[in-house]
């Protein structure tokens, strides 16, 4: 996975708080047997810490500004996103919403950017505070998708994941596909609070994993807006080998087998290895939204 070397990033999408104190809340979940249950629970691809049941943070609170604000100094052009974590970030996002932002107006309807938030550790959010256990997340509350960089590291040392680039950029294109979700009103349907195999919970989670392959599909004839030209030169075949080598090692039954020593179908709430490497095949190979209907 390259970027254009050239091409300048829009920094203002990422709002880098790492090191920051938050005020006010508890932290959502800690280390132990609870940081193990939020792991099995939050399968690290939830919607929001709150709807997992896991928030016990003031609602109200939000992330403070970072003095450090590295992404903003440090994460000018895709030169840097192919030297560093925090700076492929920035540009994956932007390519995802330069994506979004274009088929939504395709589509006659308007997209609404959504800033990713990195934090380190614990942060505050509309959903609630969460910590760093809980995993990449949406929350709906305040339209932004909060990121750990350090999950990428569990996503390999814990998970069994091969890892790379495009392993990353298919954690954050996921939940970009819950923003996407969001802003046409599907994502309400995982309100019912139920689990399982067939629940809508699981149809949620696999529609945003068809998402973020509708999205690579198109990564590098998507136009970056500061050149005109894509900011993505290059998506190979050993590339997406390892997004579906990540969705596969965050799938409801590895990670129920890997931490419980059973599968529990009935609890699930992402859906099987097998079903979030089949979505993410659907999306990439016909690059259509239509094609992500989880729920017929």
């Amino acid at each position: 996975m390259q970027f254009d070397d050239d091409a300048g990033l829009d920094t203002s999408e990422v709002q880098d708080v790492r090191g920051s104190r938050v005020p006010g809340g508890r932290a959502t979940v800690g280390g132990g047997i609870v940081g193990v249950v939020a792991l099995l629970l939050g399968l690290f691809f939830g919607i929001g810490p709150d709807e997992l049941g896991l928030s016990s943070g003031d609602s109200g609170t939000t992330a403070t500004a970072s003095s450090a604000a590295q992404v903003q100094e440090s994460c000018r052009t895709g030169r840097d996103a192919n030297t560093r974590d925090d700076c492929r970030t920035v540009a994956v996002v932007n390519s995802v919403q330069d994506f979004w932002s274009g088929e939504f107006r395709r589509r006659g309807r308007t997209y609404t950017n959504a800033p990713t938030v990195l934090f380190t550790d614990r942060v505050g959010t509309a959903c609630g505070s969460a910590t760093s256990a809980v995993g990449p997340f949406y929350c709906p509350g305040d339209r932004k998708v909060y990121l750990d960089l350090g999950f990428f590291g569990e996503l390999r040392t814990k998970f069994g994941a091969s890892g790379g680039p495009f392993a990353q950029a298919y954690v954050i294109a996921h939940e970009y596909g819950h923003h996407v979700q969001d802003l046409m009103g599907t994502l309400g349907r995982t309100q019912d609070g139920r689990t399982g195999a067939n629940s809508n919970a699981v149809r949620v989670e696999l529609q945003a994993d068809c998402y973020a392959g509708v999205w690579a599909h198109h990564a590098t004839t998507t136009p970056d807006e500061s050149t005109g030209r894509p900011l993505i030169t290059s998506l190979t075949q050993a590339d997406i080998r390892d997004g579906l080598d990540a969705a596969a090692a965050v799938g409801d039954d590895r990670i129920q087998e890997r931490f419980q020593g059973r599968v529990a179908p009935e609890a699930w709430t992402h859906g099987s290895a097998a079903q979030r490497q089949q979505w993410f095949t659907t999306g990439y190979r016909g690059g259509a939204m239509s094609a992500c209907d989880t729920f017929r």
